[in-house]
This record gives C-alpha cells, sequence and structure tokens, in this order.
C-alpha cells in the first residue's frame, strides 16, 4: 500500500489526477497515458500497478528493416544513461521502453519523472532510431510523394538525410 490512499491504483489515480493527464482504464490496476511529443507524434505508455511494483511500457517503434546492428548499438547506448526505463525487446522484434518501480515509489513527483523521462527518451531518439533502421523505406516513401506531388510536411524531419543520401547516391553515379 503507498501512502495516503488505499490502493496501489488509486495513488497512480490520484498522481495522474494532480498532474492533469488525461489516461483509459481498461482494467482497475492498468491505465493507459497517451504523451504528446514533437518528433514522435505520441507515446502511448501504460502504467500497471502489480503486487509488489509498478510496469511501466511503451511502444517505441516496430523492429527495424535494415542496419540492424547499429539501430540496437544506438539505442543500448542510451539505454545506458537513462532512469527508470529502458530500451527493450518483445518476442517480435519490435521495441518498447520499459521498466519497474517499488509500488513505494509511486507519488505524484515520481510519476511526473518517469512519465518526462518516457517522453524525453521517446521523442527525443525516434528521428535517429528512424534513420538508422529504416532509410530505404524513408527514401522510398520521400520519391512515392515526390512523384504524385503528395505532402512531405510530415517527412520535413528527414529532408537533410533524404538530400544527403539523394548527394551521395548521385556522388555513386
Amino acid at each position: 500500500m503507498t501512502a495516503d490512499h488505499a490502493t496501489p491504483a488509486e495513488a497512480i489515480q490520484a498522481a495522474l489526477d494532480g498532474l492533469g493527464l488525461s489516461y483509459e482504464r481498461p482494467e482497475p490496476s492498468a491505465f493507459l497515458v497517451r504523451l504528446d511529443g514533437e518528433h514522435k507524434l505520441a507515446t502511448m505508455t501504460w502504467l500497471i500497478a502489480g503486487e509488489h511494483s509498478l510496469q511501466v511500457e511503451a511502444f517505441f517503434c516496430r523492429q527495424p528493416d535494415e542496419n540492424h546492428a547499429a539501430f540496437y548499438r544506438f539505442l543500448l547506448e542510451r539505454s545506458a544513461r537513462m532512469y527508470g526505463v529502458h530500451f527493450a525487446l518483445d518476442r517480435t522484434g519490435d521495441v518498447y521502453l520499459t521498466g519497474r518501480l517499488p509500488l513505494s515509489a509511486v507519488s505524484e513527483q515520481e510519476l511526473d519523472t518517469l512519465l518526462g523521462c518516457v517522453l524525453s527518451y521517446s521523442d527525443e531518439t525516434f528521428n535517429e532510431a528512424i534513420k538508422i533502421g529504416f532509410a530505404s523505406a524513408i527514401m522510398r516513401e520521400w520519391a512515392w510523394r515526390e512523384k504524385r506531388g503528395e505532402s512531405l510536411v510530415n517527412l520535413h524531419p528527414f529532408a537533410d538525410f533524404v538530400s544527403s543520401q539523394q548527394q551521395q547516391k548521385k556522388n555513386r553515379a
């Protein structure tokens, strides 16, 4: 049990309400919080109160299409410097941010810190990870949209990357 609350789930709910965060509660001990970002539009984050700990899990991206070693090295190097959560893989190779805290750590301040870390790590790492693991897909999508006169607005974060890739391709030709 946590201080001032009968159950861990009540403590989580009180903390989320105190932080003014909206969430869904599909199960009595599970909360799904949407964290809006700048680079990664949203990071859906689960907070699940277990018998002894609070589990945190947020989807980051699907398994990379290419450059697996560089992609995983990039994420592992970041994991060593992270607080509360780390990058992990599921059975299919998709990437998540995961962590576990003791229930005694459940407080508004700690959840604010933890969710802030999830958002920062997800948002600040996203574009670089996508460039490493999905370079060919970015190039194909850019070319497809250009050819058809489609909007490139949501691909603008990759404009310099696409330009440098196109220049390298010209230099090889």
